[in-house]
């Protein structure tokens, strides 16, 4: 079961950064009124925190996570 958990955990943190990286290139960054009504409008500031926001997160705990895992000593 807490396999099962963490393969989920690693799904949603995996889709948070694609969805991150792709509204990157698919939001028209000169024209406002492309992002006024998506989640964060009417600023690009808050349409960027809430949908890159996320990603950002998980790649910071990826990376947290992947560095304590390689730093740990191997049993022999």
């Amino acid at each position: 079961m807490r396999r099962a958990g963490r393969f989920l955990i690693v799904l949603f943190m995996l889709f948070a950064i694609g969805r991150g990286l792709v509204e990157l290139f698919v939001i028209d960054w000169g024209n406002p009124a492309s992002y006024r009504a998506d989640w964060g409008g009417p600023s690009l500031f808050g349409v960027l925190l809430v949908h890159t926001g996320p990603g950002v997160l998980s790649a910071a705990i990826f990376m947290t996570i992947w560095r304590r895992h390689r730093n740990q000593p191997t049993a022999a």
